[in-house]
């Protein structure tokens, strides 16, 4: 299957899969765990795409769900 430029940016942004978190160490750690331990909807593999530690100690996140190639 080729896949034109425009439809790639237009999967690529659509934010409707992708959530950003912002928690404490250890809540951040849980929730990441429990998206990915979770059955993967049908066509989508959840990701951490980025994440950093902010200056007050808590851990912004990103997570994706992008589609599979099945």
């Amino acid at each position: 299957m080729h896949i034109r430029p425009r439809n790639l940016a237009d999967r690529m942004s659509d934010n409707r899969r992708t959530r950003i978190f912002t928690l404490p160490v250890d809540a951040a750690r849980l929730k990441a765990r429990e998206i990915l331990d979770k059955c993967p909807q049908a066509g989508y593999l959840s990701v951490v795409e980025n994440w950093r530690q902010l200056p007050d100690g808590q851990i912004e996140f990103t997570m994706r769900n992008l589609p599979t190639t099945d």
